[in-house]
């Protein structure tokens, strides 16, 4: 029966006339009801319309059964900043099947055939936000990132803060918002640039009381900001993010002015660092989950750009891969390193050899995990001298990854 449903079956890209369909299927996997668009300030039919741009920006693949859509996925064509260099990458989103249509293997169709236009677009790396982490891990995906939750009582908030700049509130669509943002992504690792389409998504289920204030130095420079809801006399911070460290004093002393308003302060914290340890009291709740996972596209592709640590030794390192999807990456990889030079791929393998997933080379290289660790819970094979060298050369940065696409 399965394989007759799979005969009738189409694989292709979805077009304008398939908008009503792509809508369907996302609120049905979603479930997405008419109460909870309306409680957020969506308009019947708005929902679909906003949507139409993805079918115009985004690859979206679809399985269809007689122009009936049974499976999707879709792609972004996004860059974010891996290591100091702007990588052009592939975000998976909108992934959904029908529950009839279940068991037919049609999302790893997808996926693959996914991966393998990624990489036909040099998109040599790609993201997503889990539904189900044992799923990607599966096809190659890894997690890299975390999100952290903060719970800060309103007496622990700061009562001392002497910063010479001033915070005004602006405009969703402020200008200066948005260039402190790309003056952000440009300098954090991990974070993404933040296109018009995903600034579209960034407000897309956002009630209208969020507000945004900005941090403005002495000398009138926006140096940071902070998007946050007062709602129920709880502070729910959004997002808030800095190039200075006056900047971050000024918004928690912005934060601090509403004491009188809240009975607590509630955020996220993508930076992987405690809010904690920021402040005098210390005794607050702050709970961590993983957050993004990604996985190399192409490894020959993806190890052009990438930003090694000041390389300090003459010596070379052999990858021996396994991709179960991608066989461009189920290979042996060499890269030379010496003193001063870029790294370069080389033919002759090398005796410093580690054996790994493309998943662990992914959350390796971009800094979730370190070698010695991965070594450790055997999730790598290499000597000693190996994992010492990986050590050396992989930058120890976490991802920095605060979107949710």
């Amino acid at each position: 029966m399965d394989e007759d449903i799979k005969k009738n079956l189409e694989l292709r890209k979805l077009e304008p006339k398939d908008l009503t369909q792509f809508n369907d299927i996302l609120r049905y996997a979603f479930q997405v009801t008419d109460e909870r668009l309306l409680k957020v300030g969506w308009k019947h039919d708005e929902i679909k319309r906003s949507k139409f741009p993805i079918l115009e920006k985004a690859e979206v693949l679809g399985w269809f059964e007689e122009e009936r859509l049974a499976a999707q996925i879709a792609v972004y064509p996004l860059q974010i900043n891996i290591c100091g260099s702007i990588y052009d990458m592939g975000y998976i989103t909108g992934v959904a099947t029908y529950p009839e249509y279940m068991g037919l293997g049609l999302m790893s169709g997808l996926m693959k055939k996914s991966l393998e236009n990624m990489q036909e677009r040099k998109q040599s790396i790609s993201f997503l936000f889990p539904y189900s982490i044992p799923l990607y891990r599966h096809k190659g995906w890894e997690v890299v990132s975390d999100k952290m939750t903060y719970r800060i009582r309103d007496d622990q908030l700061p009562t001392d803060i002497d910063v010479s700049g001033r915070i005004r509130r602006v405009s969703e669509d402020s200008e200066d918002l948005i260039n402190l943002h790309d003056a952000y992504a440009k300098k954090t690792h991990g974070c993404l640039v933040r296109t018009e389409l995903v600034w579209e998504e960034y407000w897309r289920w956002d009630v209208e009381d969020v507000t945004v204030a900005i941090y403005y130095s002495e000398d009138d420079e926006p140096l940071g900001y902070l998007v946050y809801l007062i709602e129920n006399d709880v502070f729910h911070v959004k997002e808030m993010v800095y190039l200075k460290q006056e900047a971050r004093k000024g918004l928690w002393g912005y934060i601090a002015a509403h004491e009188s308003m809240i009975n607590e302060v509630v955020g996220n914290n993508y930076n992987n660092h405690t809010v904690s340890f920021l402040f005098g009291d210390s005794d607050m709740k702050e709970t961590i989950r993983p957050y993004i996972m990604a996985r190399i596209v192409d490894f020959e592709e993806f190890i052009k750009q990438y930003h090694f640590a000041d390389i300090e030794i003459n010596d070379s390192v052999t990858f021996e891969v396994s991709d179960s999807v991608l066989e461009l990456n189920n290979k042996s990889f060499t890269i030379g390193f010496k003193n001063g030079e870029e790294p370069i791929l080389r033919s002759r393998p090398s005796e410093n050899r580690v054996k790994l997933e493309i998943g662990i080379l992914t959350t390796m290289l971009l800094g979730y995990e370190r070698p010695t660790y991965l070594q450790k819970i055997e999730r790598i094979e290499a000597d000693k001298k190996t994992v010492a060298i990986l050590e050396s050369i992989i930058p120890n940065d976490k991802v920095y990854f605060s979107d949710y696409i």
